[in-house]
């Protein structure tokens, strides 16, 4: 094994496949505790959250792994169409799981403004976050089936294919980098509403949201600029034999820790608080944070909201939708 591919490369690989094994675990039990905890309330955001971390997870897994394994086994279809597709669909799921984020906190901070301009800008809007969070997840799967049919059809040329995986590298690091700026904004948006509130669940939820929108701005970034100024991820899949000495492996590990694992587990510490358990004879409030909601995903729970203020409404709505 270590013959047929680099030391250096095996030791970088064999150690994010065991980080990655580590959060899936976690998301995948985190998520049963949570439907165990709550089984009739049905999907939530934060069930699916954590589903689409853990299914990210194990698809950086499966592609480590195979990595290493097609590279000794001379795998003819590794640097065509499947080693391209394991590679994008992790970082699909990524970017699913925090544009899903990045929807709720845009639903709290236009709740106010909407409630003053009364409920009907309020269902409109709403309606078009949710359409622009699928539309970007669609363009991203039509594009990996559009890149990879376009590096399926020039294998012949592997410069050519390398060409088009360097500008869908490019288009994706741009993207998360766009994410992570807009997380950061509606982080201070919240945080400039939520500290008007004087409460302790306030301050709880103002922790958990700044910390959150400062972890996505620094580890996007980072991770966006490697990615775009570096040819270290072209390498590393198609051409690992090139890659020599310690830079490269350094760059690798701050790509995906940065960009992947640190976000996640930021995520699953702040999403770590259970719900309330469901009742047979009453429905329960769920419990609710401005991290992301405890709440069905889909329902309007306005029978809980308080009526003092509309800031107090955002620390304690039951549901993000």
């Amino acid at each position: 094994m270590i013959k047929c591919y680099p030391f250096n490369l095996l030791f970088v690989n064999i150690a994010l496949i065991c980080l990655d094994v580590v959060l899936a675990f976690i998301a995948f039990f985190q998520l049963c505790r949570i439907h165990l905890r709550n089984q009739r309330v049905g999907w939530t955001r934060q069930k699916v959250l954590h589903l689409m971390i853990g299914s990210s997870n194990c698809g950086y897994f499966i592609y480590f792994l195979c990595m290493v394994v097609a590279t000794c086994k001379r795998w003819l279809c590794w640097s065509n169409v499947c080693g391209f597709v394991l590679m994008a669909l992790p970082k699909i799921l990524f970017l699913a799981a925090f544009l899903l984020l990045l929807s709720f906190w845009a639903d709290l901070c236009h709740q106010a403004n909407d409630e003053e301009d009364g409920d009907e800008e309020n269902s409109s809007r709403k309606p078009l976050l949710e359409t622009s969070k699928t539309k970007v997840i669609v363009l991203n799967v039509l594009l990996i089936i559009a890149f990879a049919a376009i590096i399926r059809i020039e294998q012949k040329n592997p410069s050519d294919s390398l060409v088009f995986a360097r500008v869908y590298i490019d288009f994706l690091a741009t993207l998360v980098l766009l994410m992570g700026v807009a997380l950061g904004c509606y982080g201070f948006l919240l945080f400039s509403k939520l500290r008007r509130v004087r409460s302790e669940k306030a301050s709880s939820e103002m922790r958990k949201v700044v910390g959150l929108a400062v972890v996505s701005v620094l580890c996007f970034t980072s991770s966006s600029l490697i990615a775009l100024f570096t040819d270290v991820l072209l390498f590393h899949h198609w051409n690992p034999e090139k890659i020599n000495g310690i830079k490269a492996p350094i760059l690798l590990i701050l790509h995906h820790v940065l960009g992947s694992s640190v976000p996640f587990a930021f995520g699953l510490w702040f999403m770590r608080e259970l719900p309330a358990p469901s009742t047979s004879n009453r429905q329960v409030q769920p419990r609710a944070i401005t991290f992301i909601s405890y709440g069905p995903a889909g329902r309007h729970h306005h029978q809980y909201w308080p009526t003092s203020t509309s800031l107090e409404k955002q620390v304690s709505r039951t549901s993000p939708n």
